[in-house]
């Protein structure tokens, strides 16, 4: 396994219907395998609206299976065709009455290694989220992939310490973290939160937001997504914060070996002394 990695993100403009959104992803997808990436990862609910700035019950038809329904299978072709991993952010519905903000992982042979289920949701203006998902329950996996240990923390997930570090004491070497988040609400944490998290945990990160202003509220999406390496430091510029881009950049996966030698926050650790950090 090649120690520097070619990956890729796309932050997306929604094209109001989902056969055209996932057409759109595919093609980015071919973009990106054009010009070398091995991995790629998708935006928050990918294949859909931000539907959450409402509270609509008409919103649960956005809702399907994982890894069985068409999207992720779809998917799965692309990953086979391109030879890439994919990360794949959607609304999961398990049962009847049992949703999830999920994304799929899924290697480069198109195998469906498993998936993350958002932990913390958020229920504030512009962001209902309560009213469609339960809160994750599937842990913190780290997949194994063609291109090396892969974790995924979703969005609103950012602003809590705690799983960027179980994905690290878990092995990810990077943490794609799908989003999507508004001008004005979150603009100054955006470039602040996951070069700390990538820094604090001493691996990699792909921050990917939406762009733009979609139908169901005034929320803009500022995309400004960018890859961050574990010294907290861009990887090459950041995207756009108006228009739809796809980013490709070169990670070298031997800094995390550097950098965790040269600052050992691993071996300082004190989990003897965290237990308060669990009381509820």
């Amino acid at each position: 396994m090649a120690d520097v990695v070619r990956a890729a993100l796309v932050q997306a403009t929604w094209t109001g219907d989902t056969e055209s959104m996932i057409a759109k992803h595919e093609e980015h997808a071919r973009a990106a395998a054009a010009q070398g990436a091995k991995v790629i990862g998708f935006q928050e609910v990918f294949n859909a609206p931000y539907f959450c700035q409402v509270q609509e019950p008409e919103h649960y038809r956005w809702a399907e299976p994982v890894p069985d329904g068409p999207t992720v299978r779809r998917m799965q072709d692309l990953a086979r065709e391109t030879g890439m991993v994919v990360v794949v952010p959607v609304f999961e519905v398990e049962q009847s009455g049992f949703y999830y903000n999920t994304a799929a992982v899924i290697d480069a042979d198109g195998t469906v290694l498993g998936k993350y289920r958002k932990h913390h949701i958020p229920q504030v203006k512009g962001f209902w989220e309560k009213y469609y998902f339960r809160p994750g329950n599937v842990g913190w996996p780290v997949f194994d992939t063609a291109v090396g240990r892969i974790g995924v923390y979703i969005c609103y997930d950012r602003h809590f310490p705690e799983g960027w570090r179980q994905l690290g004491l878990n092995g990810a070497q990077l943490v794609y973290n799908p989003s999507a988040t508004s001008r004005g609400l979150s603009g100054y944490l955006w470039r602040l939160e996951q070069p700390a998290a990538a820094v604090a945990n001493e691996y990699f990160v792909a921050a990917i937001n939406r762009v733009g202003v979609e139908e169901y509220g005034d929320n803009e999406f500022y995309g400004s997504s960018y890859f961050v390496d574990p010294r907290g430091q861009f990887v090459g510029e950041p995207a756009s914060d108006t228009k739809e881009e796809l980013v490709v950049r070169d990670l070298d996966f031997g800094l995390i070996d550097q950098v965790r030698q040269q600052w050992a926050f691993y071996r300082d650790r004190r989990p003897d002394a965290y237990e308060g950090l669990v009381q509820p």
